[in-house]
């Protein structure tokens, strides 16, 4: 019974129940099968979902018949003790330290209208459709959009204790400070809160084990930039600009402050590049060349940086973002929708590096 109950994976926390101590007792009388269920807390959004899970995977035990699930909550010591393994016994700190093996990409740029927020979470989609574990925080706290841009406006992340379980968005898991507050209420603080609100994020927030996290950065070279340089230094760093050369110009400023503070500059994404006719020529509203004058003044000897991905301008992207349907998914026929997953397959091969990380073990 209990390897059926494995296969029953927690939708939140997205481990086996079994593993998660959700289950406290098992007792089979004939054909009937008898289930203790312990839910991490009062009102969990999942229950239904794992409650059926519960039955149907019991049900399919040969000769179970007839299922009955007793459904309670976990004591403060459950959860605590529930906490505590999830963060593998650990002191709560910044999840993504030194040693993580989660490859880090900080999307950023010096001005805003450049479609960061866009590319982030079609790619973070793009991503975790290639089959990686993937996580997207909203940095932008004063513009936040990521929750929207996904369709989940209105998700609120569910609390175990001090421990924030973050919302899955076409298997992505999210956190926003829109998830927080109204959603039209104007977020407007100074830098020491802004520096708590990104470090709770990296800190409180479960992500789990992440193949990727993606960071939406907000416009410009100000607080949070420096926060997720001190708090994440070994972040890589995508440029978004337009092909303007004006625009990449100011864009190429968030680079500058990253590498300040550590942080690896990998590439160049030039977003609205051009608008495909039906002639097969392309309309090039912003300019041109933008991305690789600005990749070219970024490059050093040490650290040479090319345009990683060229997204042409596209309607359809921007009406999936409206209507919270990534265009990745929902037209990935669409050229834009192909630049996207093409940059999601360049990143994905890139390997979580060992370099300079501890192994967990010692030679005796």
């Amino acid at each position: 019974m209990l390897t059926a109950l494995r296969r029953v994976i927690d939708p939140e926390i997205r481990k086996p129940i079994v593993d998660l101590d959700m289950i406290s007792g098992v007792t089979v009388a004939g054909d009937t099968a008898s289930i203790a269920l312990k839910l991490t807390i009062v009102g969990c959004p999942a229950a239904d979902t794992i409650e059926r899970d519960v039955r149907e995977a019991a049900a399919s035990v040969s000769g179970i018949s007839s299922v009955n699930v007793d459904v309670s909550i976990m004591t403060r010591a459950e959860r605590d003790a529930l906490t505590d393994k999830l963060r593998g016994g650990r002191a709560k700190t910044v999840q993504f330290g030194p040693d993580s093996l989660t490859r880090i990409y900080a999307v950023t740029s010096g001005k805003g209208g450049v479609g960061k927020s866009t590319l982030t979470a079609n790619l973070g989609v793009a991503l975790a459709a290639q089959g990686l574990r993937v996580g997207i925080v909203d940095a932008d706290v004063f513009g936040f959009s990521i929750p929207g841009i996904l369709g989940i406006s209105g998700a609120k992340p569910t609390q175990v204790n001090d421990m924030i379980l973050p919302p899955l968005a076409h298997d992505v898991k999210v956190i926003s400070i829109g998830m927080f507050v109204d959603e039209h209420t104007a977020v407007s603080w100074r830098g020491p809160m802004l520096h708590r609100t990104i470090q709770q994020f990296l800190t409180d927030v479960f992500f789990g084990d992440l193949d990727v996290l993606l960071l939406d950065l907000p416009p410009g070279t100000g607080d949070i930039a420096i926060s997720i340089g001190q708090l994440l230094p070994q972040a890589e760093i995508l440029v978004v600009t337009t092909p303007q050369p004006a625009a990449a110009e100011v864009a190429e400023r968030s680079a500058l402050v990253a590498r300040q503070t550590g942080q690896k500059v990998i590439g160049v994404i030039e977003n609205m590049a051009g608008l495909p006719q039906a002639d097969g020529s392309v309309l090039d509203i912003f300019g041109s060349g933008g991305g690789a004058d600005a990749a070219s003044r970024l490059s050093t000897a040490d650290e040479p940086v090319t345009v990683l991905a060229s997204i042409p301008i596209s309607i359809g992207l921007r009406e999936g973002g409206d209507a919270g349907r990534p265009i990745v998914l929902s037209h990935p026929d669409d050229p834009a929708a192909r630049a996207i997953t093409a940059l999601a397959g360049q990143l994905a091969v890139r390997g979580r590096g060992l370099a300079g990380r501890k192994l967990g073990f010692s030679v005796t």
